[in-house]
C-alpha cells in the first residue's frame, strides 16, 4: 500500500463520522418526539398540565427588536392562572420602553386578561455582563419561587409556560430549558442563519441528551428556582461569564439538580439581517461554545458533512464510491432536518427551504473555521473579549 493510498483510505474512513453522527441524531430525535401529541394542535402533552404554582417570567431588555410587541405580548397570553413579568432595561431613554408601557396598558384591562407585569430601569453593574446585572435586580424583585428568564426577542404559544413548568413537579428537576425555531422576514441572510436552529443546533443537543439530562442550558428560556439559584451564588456568580446559559445549567447540574430539555419550542424572531449580520452572530454562538466546551467545539468537526461528503468524492477510488458519500450526506442530512425541524419541532422555515440545506452546511463550515482565531464578541453595541470564560470589555476601535 502507498503511502498515497494509506491517506486516501483514512480520509475515506474520517469521512463516514458525520454520516454515523446522523444516525445518530436521529435515533435522538425519534426518541425525544416520540409520543409528542397533540395532534391536532401539535403541542406536547406537557402543555395540558394542571401543575401550576406561581412564576415570575424576567425579561432583561436593550434595545427593540423586530416586531416586539407581538413578542412581549405572546407571554401575557398564556393559558396559565398565576404569573408576574419583569421587564428591566438599562435607562430610561431606552426606546423599548414605550412598546413595554403598550403592553401594560393593553394586558391590564378590557377583553385582554389582566396580567402582573412591571417595568423596572437600571441595575447595580455586579459583572460585565448587562444582562446578568439585569437578572440579579429582577430576582430580588420577583414575588414567585419559580423564574423564568427570557430573551427580549422569543415569541411563545399559549401553552408554553405549562410545558415549561411542569417537570418542576419532579423535587430533582432544578431547571428546564427549550429549542427554538426561527421566524424571519424571508430575507436569504436570515433564513440562512434561522434554518440552523432546528436542522443543525436542535439534532446538536438532542444528542448531547441521549444519555440522560443535559448539564446546560440554552439562553433562549431558562427557568429554574430561587432555591437552585441560592445554591450557586445566585446570577451574581455569573455576571462576568461569556456563557451564562452554559454557567448556570452547568453549576445546577453539579449540584444534582437535573435540567430537562421541554418538548415545547420556542420562537426566535430574527431582524432584517446581512450576511455579515448572521456570519457574526454566528460565530459568537461558535465562540460561545469553543469556551465553554473546547472538546465539544472540535468535534464539530465530525458533524460537519458537506465539507467530508465533497473530500470524499474528490478522493475516492471510483465514481460510484463518489457518489455514494455524496448520496449519503444528502439523504441522511435531509432526514435528520424532517425528522427534528419539520415533524419534530413543526418549523415552517425548515419545511419550506429545504433546499438551503448545503448552503446552509458550507456557511456554518466558513463560521467554525473563522471561530478558531481571536475574536472581538460582538453583543449588541457593545465589544469584549473572552478571557477564562469572562468577558473583558474591549477597548474602543479608533478610526
Amino acid at each position: 500500500m502507498t503511502a498515497w493510498t494509506a491517506v486516501r483510505d483514512a480520509v475515506l474512513a474520517l469521512a463516514l463520522a458525520p454520516l454515523a453522527y446522523y444516525c445518530i441524531a436521529l435515533i435522538a430525535a425519534a426518541r425525544f418526539f416520540r409520543g409528542n401529541a397533540s395532534a391536532s394542535e401539535g403541542l406536547p402533552s406537557g402543555a395540558t398540565s394542571t401543575f401550576t404554582p406561581p412564576v415570575s417570567i424576567l425579561k432583561p431588555i436593550r434595545g427593540l427588536d423586530r416586531e416586539t410587541y407581538e413578542n412581549y405580548a405572546s407571554f401575557c397570553r398564556q393559558d396559565y392562572p398565576e404569573f408576574e413579568i419583569l421587564f428591566c432595561v438599562t435607562d430610561a431613554s431606552d426606546p423599548a420602553i414605550p412598546v413595554i408601557r403598550q403592553v401594560m396598558h393593553d394586558f391590564s384591562g378590557g377583553e385582554a386578561p389582566r396580567r402582573s407585569i412591571r417595568l423596572l430601569t437600571g441595575s447595580e453593574p455586579v459583572g460585565a455582563s448587562d444582562k446578568v446585572n439585569k437578572l440579579c435586580r429582577m430576582v430580588r424583585e420577583a414575588r414567585h419561587d419559580i423564574v423564568l428568564v427570557s430573551d427580549s426577542d422569543v415569541r411563545v404559544e399559549p401553552g408554553f409556560l405549562r410545558a415549561v413548568v411542569a417537570p418542576f413537579r419532579d423535587p430533582q428537576v432544578g431547571g428546564v430549558t427549550c429549542l427554538y425555531r426561527g421566524l424571519t422576514d424571508g430575507s436569504f441572510a436570515a433564513d440562512l442563519e434561522a434554518l440552523g436552529n432546528t436542522t443543525d443546533f436542535a439534532p446538536g443537543v438532542l444528542v448531547a441528551g441521549l444519555g440522560g439530562s443535559l448539564n446546560f442550558m440554552l439562553g433562549a428560556v431558562m427557568a429554574t428556582t430561587k432555591r437552585h439559584l441560592a445554591e450557586i451564588g445566585g446570577f451574581e456568580s455569573l455576571a462576568d461569564f461569556f456563557c451564562d446559559d452554559y454557567e448556570l445549567g452547568n453549576r445546577i447540574a453539579a449540584r444534582g439538580g437535573r435540567v430537562e430539555l421541554s418538548r415545547f419550542p420556542v420562537d426566535i424572531v430574527y431582524p432584517r439581517e446581512t450576511l455579515r449580520d448572521a456570519f457574526r452572530h454566528q460565530l459568537r454562538w461558535n465562540l460561545s461554545i469553543r469556551y465553554s466546551r473546547p472538546a465539544g467545539h472540535f468535534g464539530l468537526i465530525f458533524a460537519q458533512g458537506l465539507p467530508w461528503a465533497l473530500l470524499a468524492a474528490a478522493l475516492a477510488p471510483s465514481w460510484a464510491v463518489a457518489a455514494g458519500y455524496l448520496a449519503g450526506y444528502a439523504l441522511l442530512r435531509a432526514a435528520v432536518a424532517s425528522v427534528t425541524g419539520v415533524r419534530g419541532m413543526r418549523d415552517n422555515l425548515a419545511r419550506s427551504r429545504m433546499w438551503m440545506l448545503p448552503l446552509r452546511d458550507a456557511f456554518a463550515f466558513v463560521v467554525w473555521l473563522a471561530s478558531f482565531f481571536p475574536q472581538r464578541i460582538h453583543w449588541r453595541d457593545r465589544e469584549f473579549y473572552v478571557r477564562a470564560k469572562r468577558l473583558v470589555p474591549a477597548p474602543p476601535r479608533h478610526s
